[in-house]
């Protein structure tokens, strides 16, 4: 008969939010975790290096069928909170771009960082251990795992769900949450890929590879301004995976590709100066010749500038400012950042996290319908959701 041992917490993911909670939630808290290691996908995140936050973080960069619903936890628990956390274990970063932060050296002290503060939380990690089913008697939760090929059976007063959503299933990404959410009669909201590139199954882009240009993408009524990276699957880039998340299948993007203002007084004046040179040289001066040579097969950019009425080059530019794109699908889940829906935030307590028809049972992290932009925003709610169900779990032993 196996062996059975009461834990205060059991939390389920050893990734961003579940760690956090564990540094958090007091008592003898159990972290527990598939992979050989904690934080994967810290650890891959940022080219190796973790955007962990982004100095603008708010509840206007994040999707959720309840957008108030994040409010609570990321004014109590903020950016600047985690940056302190950051600062203390002498962690250098930089800021990137628009408000991003990045490890100065490696996405590994994040890591490190975390394992420290849990250690001194007295919180236990268990790698490599499978989750094989979970129950509840109305007081205790009772959670059977598989470790090193033997079957032990744990229970629990809390139980916490931070094992994440479907994105990059390569690394061991699963509905986990999903499932025992199910379960225990919370919703769980339609779920789809987000920030993630998008495809085109004729592969129109392949000759343009590897061109990266800054535009204005719209989708759904929504725009981000940054890169656009062809490739030769679609497009990809900070810009598109932006709009990703705004997308639905069958709809089109719009692409600006002078999202600081349109070339037309630029190329009419080269007309006066320069009107014998052809429109493409002109063309090519402003955007990438070979996105030009690309755009030549679909739009009429023959003739020298001098061809060219006013009328004739505002309605180019309005072709290059309002590119209309209909892409096949996404790269989907395989390459996905993050999973939009969710466990439904109807079902949770914006402050504790907690569920409201089942008490001791909670979800942080991506598990749910709360989704940021790319930039550090996810982050975030990992570090936000963790420790405000830590501090809640915490509350309840005085």
């Amino acid at each position: 008969m196996s062996r059975q041992t009461h834990w205060d917490n059991i939390i389920l993911g050893a990734g961003a939010a579940g760690m956090m909670c564990a540094t958090q939630s007091g008592g003898r808290t159990l972290v527990l975790d598939h992979a050989k290691a904690p934080g994967e996908k810290i650890r891959i995140s940022g080219g190796g290096r973790c955007n962990f936050t982004n100095m603008y973080a708010g509840p206007e960069n994040f999707l959720s069928a309840n957008p108030h619903f994040c409010k609570s936890a990321l004014s109590r628990y903020t950016q600047w909170d985690f940056i302190d956390m950051v600062a203390r274990h002498g962690i250098a970063y930089h800021e990137k771009t628009l408000g991003q932060l990045f490890c100065d050296n490696s996405a590994k002290d994040i890591i490190a960082m975390l394992q420290a503060e849990m250690t001194q939380a007295g919180a236990a990690l268990w790698l490599e251990t499978q989750i094989v089913n979970v129950t509840h008697d109305g007081t205790t939760f009772n959670v059977e795992v598989e470790k090193s090929g033997k079957r032990e059976s744990l229970t629990c007063t809390n139980l916490v769900l931070a094992t994440g959503g479907k994105s990059i299933p390569k690394m061991g990404a699963t509905g986990l949450a999903y499932d025992v959410a199910r379960q225990f009669g919370l919703t769980v909201t339609d779920t789809r890929a987000g920030l993630v590139p998008f495809t085109f199954s004729d592969g129109r882009f392949k000759a343009i590879s590897g061109v990266a240009h800054p535009v204005r993408a719209a989708a759904n009524g929504t725009s981000f301004e940054e890169a656009m990276l062809f490739t030769h699957r679609g497009l990809s880039g900070p810009a598109m995976l932006q709009i990703s998340s705004y997308w639905w299948e069958s709809q089109p993007i719009s692409l600006n590709l002078f999202p600081d203002g349109s070339p037309f007084d630029t190329l009419r004046n080269r007309r006066q100066e320069q009107g014998r040179r052809n429109l493409t040289t002109e063309l090519a001066t402003l955007l990438p010749s070979r996105l030009v040579d690309h755009l030549s097969e679909t739009m009429d950019l023959s003739g020298n500038l001098a061809d060219q009425s006013d009328a004739a080059l505002q309605a180019l530019c309005d072709q290059l400012q309002n590119w209309e794109l209909l892409p096949s699908g996404t790269e989907g889940y395989r390459t996905a950042e993050v999973t939009l829906g969710g466990i439904d935030t109807d079902g949770l307590s914006s402050k504790t996290m907690e569920a409201k028809a089942v008490l001791g049972l909670y979800v942080i992290g991506e598990a749910m319908d709360v989704t940021g932009w790319l930039g550090g925003f996810n982050f975030q709610w990992a570090w936000s959701s963790g420790w405000a169900a830590g501090q809640a779990i915490a509350a309840k032993r005085g």
